[in-house]
């Protein structure tokens, strides 16, 4: 079959997810998604909805049938589905009762190989129960940790004759990747449901799907795609991808509109003493950020003007220090990122105690070298270094559905019009 571009709403709101649909159908959006949590929220009568909306679009019902396959698929096929999604692990009886249910209310089932143990045993085993389509799908939860989602679809395409069906953190350049890779199912759905122009991004991902020749981007690194990540969000964003934890207490900019991107070089010194500090600047790699405990107080500096210059010099990323710093005024004028707890005028002196490199507390926050530093004018948060990759991963989604939000409000919509708070109220 040709390929084809199928929006997947995963949202919990049914007028938000008509509103985006009408955008991605703009856009030439093929087949329609109603994803799992719109159906848990608002139930079938979404279905329904798209499909009167939509009526010459085929509408997906993603079910994640796991039993009573009969009641479930002819439910979703009355209420105008298309296809209906079932999950591939469930048990043999589930898949043949689905496949007979669909065909004798005018369906398709596809199957979803999420979490399959064994999927591609498993895609031959459902292709000969009469599954119409084989859904090769990276959890959300697995698409942050880095997973490819087109591994499994390269190995799936010359294993069956049905056709398959992808989903997972799916780009423009990915799609046109999965499209070279075999695929005739293109499922995207946060990239386009939380995008501030839905109706561009959709049209570019179908411009990709019609010609797959986009390459896909090739990053350096793992450290430099975690960076490239972080540059692109807020502390804010990271606190809430990090369910609003990982900030300092205390701790604020000395420089407005000033950031700290980078993994974090720690450094234990005590009661101003600057010699550690110092020496760590001559430790650090270009692009790291300094982070100080000076414990016993904020009455004496362990850093100042002089040892701003060297960090300049040695194009570090930032300092953040659970202390105070001198010489406001030039380094103010030098517009750099350095994030306090106080200022004071007050100097200590190189007296050599302390370490670099161990395990400190900063704002309240345990540090170690090689975690992850966001600070701004909001704050500072820390990411622990195993999961960077994750966290950076669900900040830039947390960063879409803001830009989502974000149009909705210049619509005309007030915040709280946009989340339906009232409904999702506690009572």
């Amino acid at each position: 079959m040709k390929p084809v571009l199928q929006v997947a709403l995963d949202l919990v709101d049914l007028d938000r997810a008509l509103g985006i649909a009408e955008l991605a159908v703009a856009g030439g959006a093929d087949w329609i998604e109603a994803g799992t949590p719109l159906i848990k929220s608002e139930g079938i009568r979404a279905v329904t909805a798209l499909a009167k909306q939509f009526p010459s679009h085929p509408i997906v019902a993603d079910m994640k049938v796991a039993d009573t396959g009969t009641i479930e698929v002819e439910m979703a096929a009355k209420a105008g589905a298309a296809i209906v999604c079932v999950l591939g692990d469930a048990d043999d009886a589930v898949i043949r009762e689905s496949v007979r249910a669909a065909e004798k209310y005018g369906a398709r089932i596809m199957a979803d190989l999420i979490n399959t143990q064994d999927p591609l045993s498993r895609a031959v085993q459902l292709q000969e129960m009469g599954v119409h389509i084989i859904n090769a799908h990276t959890g959300i939860d697995q698409q942050m940790t880095g997973i490819d989602p087109l591994s499994l679809v390269r190995d799936l395409c010359g294993l069956v004759t049905i056709p398959v069906a992808v989903a997972g953190g799916l780009d423009v350049s990915l799609a046109a990747e999965a499209v070279r890779a075999g695929s005739s199912v293109i499922i995207v759905g946060g990239s386009i449901v939380r995008s501030a122009d839905v109706v561009g991004l959709t049209r570019q991902i179908k411009a990709a799907i019609d010609d797959p020749s986009i390459t896909p981007t090739v990053t350096a690194s793992p450290k430099e795609d975690i960076l490239s990540l972080l540059l692109q969000v807020t502390s804010s964003h990271v606190s809430d991808a990090m369910h609003r934890k990982g900030a300092m207490k205390g701790i604020w900019a000395l420089n407005q509109k000033t950031r700290a991107v980078g993994p974090a070089i720690t450094v234990q010194t005590f009661a101003g003493d600057w010699a550690k500090p110092v020496e760590a600047i001559d430790t650090a790699e270009e692009g790291d950020v300094l982070v100080i405990n000076n414990d016993q107080g904020i009455h004496v500096a362990p850093f100042g003007e002089l040892a701003v210059l060297s960090c300049i010099n040695k194009k570090i990323a930032g300092v953040i220090i659970d202390g105070a710093v001198r010489d406001v005024t030039e380094i103010r004028s030098l517009n750099y990122p350095v994030f306090v707890r106080a200022t004071v005028p007050n100097a200590g002196e190189p007296k050599g105690m302390g370490e670099i490199g161990t395990e400190i507390l900063c704002g309240g926050r345990t540090v170690r070298t090689g975690d992850w530093i966001v600070a701004d004018d909001s704050g500072v948060v820390v990411i622990p270094k195993k999961d960077a990759y994750e966290i950076a991963r669900r900040a830039i989604e947390v960063k879409k559905t803001e830009s989502r939000i974000r149009e909705e409000i210049a619509e005309g919509k007030t915040l709280g019009d946009v989340m339906h708070l009232l409904r999702w109220e506690k009572h």
